[in-house]
């Protein structure tokens, strides 16, 4: 029995292409990694007047796709004043962190300012 050159060639090109077919179908079965990121964000009131649970109410009432609220205290500040230090995960492709601080800094009557306190990657 002889067998050509051209033959062992096509042949190992076909096993080839089933090889790389195989591969790319087990690639797309892999589920895709979402990219998250925890946040702490420190929320600053204007005064010690400022009523502290209001604006953590009005700060967890901002909804985004992608955006999960967790834990929160009031951290002291200075002379009686605290801030507010919130944590919240978010999808990085879905919620973008200046959007989220921009929002919360539209509610005036409670919230000064916002600062990043941690930014850690998932």
């Amino acid at each position: 029995m002889v067998v050509s050159v051209q033959q062992v060639d096509e042949e190992a090109e076909k096993a080839k292409a089933e090889r790389v077919q195989a591969y790319h179908e087990k690639k797309s079965k892999k589920a895709a990694v979402i990219a998250k990121s925890n946040v702490i964000l420190d929320v600053k009131p204007w005064d010690d007047e400022t009523d502290m649970k209001a604006m953590e109410a009005k700060v967890r009432t901002i909804a985004m796709d992608g955006l999960i609220w967790g834990v929160s205290k009031l951290v002291p500040l200075a002379y009686g004043i605290f801030k507010l230090q919130i944590v919240c995960v978010v999808e990085d492709e879905k919620v973008s962190i200046d959007d989220l601080t921009e929002q919360i800094e539209a509610f005036e009557d409670f919230v000064q300012s916002v600062d990043i306190a941690a930014f850690q990657k998932i």
